[in-house]
């Protein structure tokens, strides 16, 4: 099966509950029934950051692949890497459903699936049984609902994951876990990167914050940042406000809001970022990337690389190839001769987006 024909069964998929169809794309994946994507991608976007060589700059996002079961599938799409998880360090089930809500009319999505995961041992055995990445492999870690201790668990997940990962992101942002926020305040995630930079030969650290956080909010983020050791920061996760236009009356259920809305919000936070970060850190844009535009968009206000969920929900593997094609063309378009040289470009007249 090739990703088009793949893509062109969403329409059936969108016809049951968004958290079935979900598993069942798991499911199609791990028998490889989503097809392949062509190996090649053009040379203008190859990009090297975070002592990694990525063949092009389009990521899939955490949350997709909690478990890590179908990395391989997913990299045979086409991404540039993968970011799996977020793992805890024990299995959850999450929040009861339903807990994930499709706003097709916005092209969004609300989901308070409250890190749900089967923990930490399976997530493992998953990654030391694969084989054969053609994508650089991120790792998103997270902390339990109950019984938790952030300086604790974050180290220990860290040095359990990092040998079998190429990065590893730090999720204190998720809106779903109560009192996970919080720790993006500047006196606890430095107690926590603290105790990180103890760990022992860990692949390069990034920590994934929130589209809500306010101006000062975000510039304790990156300094706190810098000043321990972190290589970058992916901005952001989903968001608890509600940007204006959404017509769908599913806006009022509880959780964290992603997908086109959330374009305009996440990218001025993003510009900031990489304003605030003076060329100290990689930044990851993720939020709203549905196209290639999208995706221009991301690396003119600061990042290095882009991440998609709810797009790639949207559209399916499709999205992949053709993004690629069309942000080629772009960079080649406007000049560039490769990602890094548009990398904030725009950021500063982005940093005022409304």
């Amino acid at each position: 099966m090739t990703p088009f024909i793949a893509s062109a069964l969403l329409p059936l998929l969108r016809r049951i509950d968004a958290e079935t169809a979900h598993d069942f794309s798991l499911w199609a994946l791990r028998r490889g029934l989503a097809g392949h994507a062509p190996r090649f991608d053009d040379p203008v976007l190859a990009t090297q950051v975070l002592g990694l060589s990525f063949s092009n700059p389009i990521g899939l996002a955490a949350g997709f692949d909690k478990n890590a079961v179908a990395v391989r599938a997913l990299m045979n799409l086409g991404f540039g890497f993968v970011e799996t998880g977020t793992v805890t360090p024990r299995p959850q089930a999450g929040n009861s459903k339903p807990r994930l809500y499709r706003l097709e009319s916005d092209r969004a999505v609300i989901n308070r699936m409250g890190f749900n995961n089967g923990g930490l041992e399976a997530y493992r055995r998953n990654l030391e049984g694969l084989s054969g990445r053609t994508a650089i492999l991120g790792a998103n870690v997270g902390i339990n609902k109950d019984g938790a201790n952030p300086e604790r668990d974050y180290p220990m997940l860290i040095g359990a994951v990092g040998p079998l990962a190429d990065y590893v992101a730090i999720n204190v942002s998720s809106p779903n876990t109560p009192g996970l926020r919080d720790l993006q305040s500047e006196d606890r995630l430095r107690s926590i990167l603290r105790a990180v930079a103890a760990v022992p030969n860990k692949p390069p650290i990034l920590v994934k914050v929130a589209p809500d956080l306010t101006d000062e909010g975000l510039r304790a983020v990156v300094e706190t940042a810098v000043a321990e050791g972190v290589q970058g920061l992916i901005v952001g996760n989903t968001t608890l406000s509600r940007p204006p236009g959404i017509v769908s009356r599913l806006i009022r259920k509880d959780g964290g809001l992603s997908g086109a809305p959330l374009l305009g919000l996440s990218t001025r936070m993003l510009a900031r970022a990489f304003l605030y970060a003076e060329g100290r850190l990689v930044l990851i844009g993720a939020g709203g990337v549905f196209d290639a535009n999208d995706a221009m968009l991301k690396i003119r206000a600061g990042a290095s690389l882009v991440q998609l969920y709810t797009g790639f929900a949207y559209q399916g593997p499709v999205a992949i190839p053709r993004m690629k094609r069309q942000l080629a063309a772009l960079l080649k378009n406007g000049g560039y001769s490769r990602v890094q040289d548009a990398v904030g470009c725009d950021a500063r007249a982005l940093a005022e987006l409304r």
